[in-house]
């Protein structure tokens, strides 16, 4: 079956947010008297969504914050901040010109700042719709996933999932798409080919033949 749709990743996929999600968390963490954390540490914390990163880094930094008290505070630093250096990866013009018409992007970041993103680096027109972890259940869940197909008006098996994590190539297994893993990301190569995608892309140019012949 020819591919219909393309649905995508954000963060690690489309785009390079590492350095903006990191100063953010910087910047919260040093209002609480702690520690930052790496931009190595976040790369690894990314992926679960915006409650899940501030977890992971209130931890590593040694403090038993409540996390819902401190995520006010992160989601007003970060929405101001989100587009300082956050940019497409190199080749993903050449990507979305090779997808097919059809696509959308399903996020575990919340929506807002998600669609900010997409919106101020001249995407929104290319996707259909952009979904965000507050928008549906988070990945690995596929709801969020099959909600995309059902809108585009594409079957699940003629539909492809594009990410840079495991969660990305889970979620695709469990909708039944197909599972296309980019190693240019926040996760190791390893990992991805460990997690048994049906494609894995070590660039965005290997993306774009890849979605020319499907």
């Amino acid at each position: 079956m020819a591919l219909a749709a393309a649905v995508f990743d954000l963060d690690g996929t489309l785009v390079d947010s590492l350095d903006d999600l990191a100063a953010s968390v910087g910047e919260v963490l040093r209002a609480l008297g702690l520690r930052p954390v790496s931009r190595a540490e976040v790369r690894r914390f990314v992926g679960e969504g915006a409650r899940s990163l501030v977890a992971r880094s209130l931890a590593a930094a040694g403090s038993d914050v409540d996390v819902d008290a401190v995520m006010p505070r992160w989601q007003g630093v970060y929405a101001a901040h989100l587009l300082d250096r956050t940019r497409l990866y190199d080749g993903i013009a050449e990507v979305l010109a090779a997808a097919p018409k059809a696509c959308g992007v399903l996020t575990n970041k919340p929506g807002a700042p998600a669609r900010a993103i997409v919106h101020g680096l001249g995407l929104a027109a290319r996707f259909s719709s952009v979904l965000g972890g507050d928008d549906a259940p988070k990945k690995p869940d596929p709801a969020g996933l099959l909600a995309l197909c059902h809108s585009m008006d594409a079957a699940p098996a003629a539909t492809a999932l594009i990410g840079d994590s495991p969660l990305d190539v889970a979620t695709a297994r469990a909708a039944g798409t197909v599972a296309i893993a980019v190693a240019w990301g926040f996760t190791d190569e390893a990992l991805l080919a460990a997690a048994g995608p049906d494609y894995l892309c070590r660039t965005p140019a290997e993306l774009a033949a890849l979605l020319r012949r499907l």
